[in-house]
């Protein structure tokens, strides 16, 4: 990864500078409001992503329009924070925990292993994000990373499947056996450390690594992900219940500069339209996940597996070591996983008991179905 900031410092001033005057000229005082995905324009992330755009420009009666860039547009994926923080592209999207490597406390908001070690899920954490002091944290993630922007959570995933395997697994012992792609940072290294040859790729590249034999098992996301990527033409044993990331969180960055420059108005709208994609991104994968679920397994030949018993004890031991090593070596990681711990401690028990209830109202259900 190159430095961005001092290569393009000049020239990221005077792109944003033709960037204000093109959308003035088109839209009389519009500023535009260009933002590079991690994926290309036909994920669902990015579906999700020009609505709330809509959003945005509805609420500012179209003086504040949120442009989508693919993948590579102007930088590549990795360089995507360096181009926000540069201004080289004045809005960036990705999952929180791709700069885990700039900060280890993003792997807190992005993808907190085994629900940070605590038994948070995705609603748990919207509750601890938005109620629970989560959001005065991640406004502070980005002072402490030294960079200079604004972020926006967005779209909560989860809970992710285990994942996708040749012949069904009864124990660990089996697991170990397969070479897995498995995502990166501290969800990857908990793999390792219970004896998963764990090995991190880029969604596009899992499919030819599997068809090649480079790598027998594989994870990306859920069912409507999964199923566009096309792993269900190499493998047909599917694991829904994994505890590697029960909360995966993606969202927005904006340049700094260019934040600071909006009306009080716009930057409300940000805030209000952030605030409503929480809802509606969760709400979508539901139905798109569901409805991908039902069409691998009546059309493709995808048999649903259950997740051996020792996976789930093995994999959250390593995963709150992982997380308390993080913890004992950076303040702001202990003092994030501390808040996560603390609203954990009131709220999980009464959330676990009720959705224990749920989760079985649904399984009578699906098991009429069967």
């Amino acid at each position: 990864m190159f430095n961005l900031k001092s290569l393009v410092k000049a020239a990221a001033a005077t792109a944003v500078a033709l960037s204000f005057g093109a959308a003035a000229n088109a839209a009389g005082h519009a500023k535009t409001l260009r933002i590079q995905s991690v994926l290309p324009t036909t994920a669902d992330e990015v579906v999700m992503l020009k609505a709330f755009g809509d959003d945005v420009a509805a609420l500012t009666g179209g003086s504040l329009v949120i442009e989508v860039l693919p993948a590579g547009a102007v930088v590549g994926p990795r360089d995507i924070m360096d181009a926000v923080d540069a201004g080289l592209v004045e809005g960036g999207f990705a999952w929180t925990h791709y700069w885990g490597g700039k900060h280890v406390a993003a792997n807190l908001f992005g993808a907190p292993v085994a629900g940070a070690g605590v038994g948070m899920d995705n609603i748990a954490f919207l509750s601890w994000f938005q109620f629970g002091g989560g959001k005065e944290l991640y406004d502070r993630l980005w002072d402490e990373m030294g960079v200079n922007v604004k972020g926006f959570m967005l779209q909560p995933v989860g809970p992710e499947a285990l994942g996708w395997f040749p012949e069904p697994i009864k124990s660990m012992d089996d697991f170990r056996k397969m070479r897995f792609r498995a995502p990166p940072g501290m969800v990857g290294a908990a793999y390792a450390d219970i004896g998963v040859p764990a090995v991190a790729m880029g969604g596009g590249d899992i499919l030819p690594a599997l068809e090649k034999g480079t790598i027998d098992a594989a994870e990306w996301c859920c069912p409507k992900p999964d199923s566009v990527f096309g792993f269900q033409k190499v493998l047909k044993h599917y694991y829904l219940q994994g505890l590697h990331q029960v909360v995966v969180n993606a969202d927005m960055y904006v340049n700094g500069d260019f934040y600071n420059g909006l009306s009080d108005l716009e930057k409300k709208a940000l805030e209000v339209a952030s605030t409503a994609s929480l809802s509606k991104s969760m709400s979508y994968r539901i139905f798109e996940n569901g409805k991908a679920l039902k069409d691998l397994t009546d059309n493709h030949g995808v048999i649903l597996e259950d997740t051996p018993a020792d996976y789930f004890t093995e994999y959250m031991a390593a995963a709150k070591n992982a997380l308390q090593a993080a913890a004992d070596e950076n303040e702001f990681f202990a003092e994030v996983w501390a808040s996560q711990k603390a609203f954990a401690d009131v709220a999980v028990p009464f959330w676990a008991g009720a959705q224990a209830s749920n989760a079985a109202l649904g399984k009578a259900h699906a098991d009429t179905l069967k």
